[in-house]
């Protein structure tokens, strides 16, 4: 016999399945009266477009996980499916995932946020020169990225290259990719994204502590939240390598050996699950209203969530009219959103979002093995924002795959000519989640060439910057198709554009340099 405790359950369980299912509808129907055809871009076909092998969702609502699916297969071409257990690269999100554990560390009185850096390093040193003479590299200017370093990004390293040390990164030496790290403004004085930052703080929790970071980390963070799924041993052992996916570059190929290899581990290295951030996330928000202490105290916790600096030159959640601002290691909502927090990451073929409202308990996390992730999870989100109703959510201004997705679909059923009309079509009619921006024949444009059809991105590139005389990537773009052909001359003469328009693109500059000495 079913009793009413029976009926209660299917009707929350249906519910639940309904608004997954809305979730999952992706982009809504376009009106028939835009001269379109009818298009269903649900998630799955979004994917498709988009050769996003693997995908990974967790839902927070009222500070509880509500619901974690895996989606697609753990690599490109495979057939084993991701589960909510599969093991994703976190790319940039590692970063205040380890800035948590080294306020645990303030916390425990191994560290202090505003002493010099060099009082407590010993393995290694911050170089001092005339930047350092009256301001000083402080662990709160390393997580809040004002502490005037260098080095953005880090590559990481193929399975079968040579991996170097902590310190071997820090000084730029071989076998090291990037560059030193070193001081090159004063400490204080503005903000800049600095990776290399990242890694004066993992040395710094190491040299403290006398302990490998991933140890540290397991320490401090995954058992005290119980983060089972989570690890930031690099490379990634035996053991885990069953759970993991595999990156996938834009043009649907695996990255060979799987993924890279990421010493940098406090800046890029984390391997984890949207189950296990969302777990953290949720622990954070509950630790900033005084109602849980696993890992943080409700006052280090406010200190962390506090804006350091207010305005931000890059985008994780924010646009230009809600710039984001900056804590200890997350970003921050402007006032309009002050609870908001989170990061976004982007590792050699994979992607991730951690997105949270401390106040109202609300987030999602999305992981893809994929490097348009973010493209898709941002069109994710908003679906996720009016399911759950987040009241102060606003989608940042970042390019959107509405309007390329419609131009793909064209250009598979009918031709690339065909899309091509239709793209003023839709910007005429300039449709919320549709209309075309800067960026949307690039984004068109890098799908033909995955699909090798090179004549046809030309022509999409062509108009692109048509369209937007303006804009240094359409050319910087135009000019990588045109050097991948041997077209010597118009790659040299499309990037000289893009260097007249945009004086800091360096990639073009160093293009040009390679291409003109080879006479």
């Amino acid at each position: 016999m079913r009793t009413e405790s029976n009926k209660l359950s299917d009707k929350v369980s249906t519910k639940l399945t309904e608004r997954i299912q809305r979730v999952e509808s992706g982009l809504p129907s376009i009106p028939e009266n835009y001269n379109l055809p009818p298009l269903q871009l649900t998630l799955q076909k979004l994917m498709e477009l988009y050769k996003i092998p693997g995908l990974s969702i967790a839902v927070i609502d009222n500070f509880e996980i509500v619901w974690a699916k895996g989606y697609g297969m753990v690599e490109a071409g495979g057939t084993n499916p991701v589960t909510t257990q599969t093991l994703f690269q976190a790319g940039s999100v590692s970063k205040p995932v380890a800035a948590i554990g080294a306020l645990s560390l303030v916390e425990q009185g191994n560290l202090s946020l505003d002493e010099d850096v060099n009082e407590k390093l010993v393995s290694w040193k911050v170089s001092e020169n005339e930047f350092t003479r009256d301001q000083k590299v402080t662990l709160r200017r390393l997580q809040s990225h004002t502490a005037g370093l260098t080095t953005h990004f880090f590559p990481g390293y193929s399975v079968d290259d040579p991996i170097p040390t902590l310190i071997e990164i820090l000084n730029g030496e071989k076998p090291a990719n990037t560059a030193p790290v070193y001081v090159d403004f004063v400490p204080g004085s503005k903000w800049r994204y600095s990776g290399g930052g990242t890694l004066i703080e993992q040395q710094l929790m190491i040299d403290v502590t006398g302990k490998p970071f991933p140890k540290i980390m397991q320490e401090t963070v995954f058992d005290r939240v119980g983060m089972i799924d989570s690890s930031y041993e690099q490379p990634l052992p035996s053991k885990r390598t069953r759970m993991a996916a595999s990156g996938t570059y834009w043009n649907g190929e695996v990255v060979p050996g799987k993924w890279h290899i990421y010493p940098e581990m406090a800046a890029a290295g984390l391997w984890s699950t949207p189950s296990d951030l969302s777990k953290l996330a949720i622990e954070i928000a509950l630790s900033k209203q005084g109602k849980s202490n696993r890992v943080l105290s409700k006052t280090i916790t406010h200190e962390m969530l506090k804006p350091q600096m207010d305005r931000v030159e890059e985008m994780a959640f924010g646009d230009q009219q809600h710039p984001d601002r900056m804590g200890l290691g997350f970003f921050l909502g402007d006032e309009t959103r002050p609870d908001l927090f989170g990061h976004i990451g982007d590792d050699a073929g994979f992607q991730a979002m951690l997105i949270m409202y401390s106040d109202s308990g609300q987030g999602a996390v999305i992981m893809a093995n994929s490097q348009l992730g973010i493209l898709l999870g941002d069109c994710l989100i908003e679906n996720i924002a009016h399911e759950y109703g987040w009241k102060t959510h606003s989608a940042p201004n970042r390019p959107h795959l509405g309007a390329p997705a419609v131009l793909m679909v064209l250009s598979q059923l009918e031709n690339t000519q065909t899309a091509l009309k239709q793209y003023q079509v839709l910007k005429d009619a300039n449709l919320p989640r549709y209309a075309p921006d800067e960026n949307t024949l690039l984004i068109f444009g890098y799908s033909l060439l995955a699909d090798k059809k090179t004549e046809d991105a030309i022509e999409a590139l062509k108009l692109e910057v048509h369209e937007y005389p303006g804009y240094w990537n359409g050319y910087d773009t135009l000019a990588e198709v045109y050097a991948a052909l041997g077209e010597k001359q118009l790659a040299i003469q499309n990037y000289e554009k893009s260097v007249e328009i945009n004086p800091d693109n360096q990639n073009a500059v160093e293009n040009i340099k390679k291409l003109t000495e080879r006479g």
